[in-house]
């Protein structure tokens, strides 16, 4: 892969890429990472209403093979999918997650990080101020170790379409 096609961090800015931004096998290292906290993983949990022990409570989760609190998958799912949003995914909606894997466990005060590749770019046959983009990310914990794989497909503006961002009041004193 040549280094044309890496990038590590968003455009300089900060407008977010388009369609015409993406082709095939670029790379993204996504350029945050983030310490996943208790607070994180009990939180999603609850709201979510999912009743598993295995993630918020230590007790039952010593007596495990993994001897500690297990963080809720979709918790690591939505993570690595915000890690890549500066890069990818600025101008565009989601359409999909496929082929979603979890190869290594995540816990409390791991830290997260992304890279992403492109695998399609397509024009949208039935809008023509947009297209079709799909990535396979790969997010992994500070030693390297990837905990969840997935391939996402988004509808990415093309160049000129893009939604005028809202005007920013001014402060008044």
């Amino acid at each position: 892969m040549s280094s044309d096609n890496v990038h590590t961090g968003p455009p300089a800015d900060g407008a977010g890429r388009v369609f015409e931004d993406f082709a095939v096998g670029q790379v993204f290292r996504h350029a945050l990472g983030r310490t996943v906290t208790e607070g994180d993983n009990v939180w999603l949990t609850m709201i979510t209403l999912n009743p598993n022990p295995i993630h918020f409570d230590r007790e039952y989760a010593g007596q495990t093979e993994w001897g500690r609190p297990l963080v809720n998958s979709c918790f690591t799912l939505s993570l690595v999918t915000a890690l890549t949003v500066a890069d990818l995914s600025q101008n565009a909606v989601n359409l999909g997650w496929d082929q979603v894997r979890l190869p290594n466990p995540v816990f409390e005060g791991d830290t997260l990080y992304a890279q992403s590749e492109v695998l399609s770019v397509r024009e949208s046959k039935s809008r023509p101020h947009q297209g079709i983009v799909g990535f396979r990310t790969v997010g992994y914990n500070q030693d390297g170790k990837p905990v969840i794989t997935f391939d996402r497909t988004i509808l990415v503006y093309r160049r000129g379409h893009v939604p005028a961002k809202p005007t920013r009041p001014e402060l008044r004193l």
